[in-house]
C-alpha cells in the first residue's frame, strides 16, 4: 500500500535556536544535527535520533515536506535521508517536483485566488497602515501569494491580530500568529489542496500528516491520520479532530515522536 506522509517542518520536525529555547525541557540536552545554514550561520536543527527516523521514513513512504516557507527558504534546508521527489512550499502555492516548480499547479492556484479573494496589494496596504513600527520589525510579501509581519511579541497590542483577522475574513483571507510572525494568507491557498494533488499523482492509498500551527489545520483534517505536538498554535487553542492525535511531547521530543508514529503506520 502506497503511503504519503505530508509534514510541516518548522516547529514540527525542525527547530530554530529560538524554538529550541522555548520548547526544549530542562532535562539532558539531546544531540542535535544542523539541517539549515544561511549566510554562514546555523539556523535549524533536529535531533540525531529524528534524523535517523526520517531517513527510515524516506525509504518507507512518499515523504513530502509541506511548508509555508518560500521556495528559496525551503531550499536552504538539507534534510537527512533520500531527497524528496515532491515538496510543497508557500502554503500550497508551489508544488516542487525534483526541486522544480510545477507551473501548471501554480497557474491553477493563481486563477483560484483571483476569483475568490481580495487582491494581495489591498491586504498588504491595510497591514502596513494599521501596524506600528514600534513593534513591527519586517513587512514581507512571500512569492506574491501572501503577506507576513515579523514582530516583537511582547510589544504587540493584544487585540490587533483579532481585529486584523475579522477584517481579513470578509475578504477571503485568514490570519495566523506563529512565534514572531503574523501571516495573512488567502483562504484557498492551502497545504491540503496541494497534498491531495500529490496523492492523486502518486496513487497513495493512505495519507499521514503532522503540523503545529493554524495553517496546518486543513492539512491535518485532510489526512487519514494526523498528529500535532504539545506546543504551537493548535495546542494553545486546544484544537482537536477525530483522526488527529494530540501528543503530550513538546519541542524536539515531539519531532521524534511524530516520526515514530509515521513509521509505525507505514509498517
Amino acid at each position: 500500500m502506497a503511503v504519503l506522509v505530508a509534514s510541516d517542518l518548522d516547529r514540527t520536525l525542525i527547530y530554530s535556536a529560538a524554538a529550541l529555547a522555548l520548547t526544549m525541557p530542562d532535562a539532558r540536552a539531546p544531540r542535535l544535527l544542523c539541517v539549515e545554514v544561511h549566510e554562514s550561520r546555523p539556523l535549524s536543527y533536529m535531533t540525531e535520533t529524528a534524523a535517523g527516523l526520517l531517513t527510515d521514513l524516506g525509504d518507507a513512504a512518499v515523504f513530502v515536506p509541506t511548508t509555508t516557507r518560500t521556495r528559496k527558504q525551503y531550499q536552504r534546508i538539507n534534510l537527512p535521508g533520500p531527497a524528496p521527489e515532491y515538496a510543497i512550499c508557500a502554503n500550497g502555492g508551489h508544488i516542487l517536483v525534483d526541486g522544480v516548480t510545477d507551473p501548471a499547479w501554480h497557474a491553477r492556484v493563481l486563477a483560484r485566488l483571483a476569483d475568490e479573494c481580495a487582491p494581495l496589494d489591498e491586504v498588504r496596504a491595510y497591514m502596513e497602515s494599521t501596524s506600528d513600527p514600534s513593534w513591527v520589525r519586517k513587512h514581507r510579501v512571500a512569492e506574491d501569494l501572501f503577506v507576513y509581519l515579523v514582530v516583537e511579541r511582547e510589544l504587540l497590542p493584544a487585540d490587533w491580530v483579532k481585529e486584523l483577522a475579522v477584517w481579513a475574513e470578509n475578504r477571503g483571507w485568514t490570519v495566523s500568529l506563529q512565534g514572531r510572525k503574523i501571516y495573512a494568507v488567502p483562504k484557498p491557498l492551502t497545504k491540503s489542496a496541494a497534498v491531495r494533488e500529490i496523492a492523486r499523482r502518486t496513487g497513495a492509498e493512505l495519507t499521514l500528516a503532522a503540523g503545529d500551527s493554524l495553517l496546518d489545520a486543513d492539512l491535518l483534517l485532510a489526512a487519514d491520520r494526523g498528529w500535532r505536538p504539545g506546543h504551537g498554535e493548535l495546542a494553545d487553542a486546544g484544537w482537536a479532530a477525530p483522526a488527529v492525535t494530540a501528543l503530550p511531547e513538546r519541542g524536539v521530543a515531539a519531532g521524534e515522536r511524530i516520526l515514530r508514529e509515521f513509521l509505525k503506520e507505514c509498517r
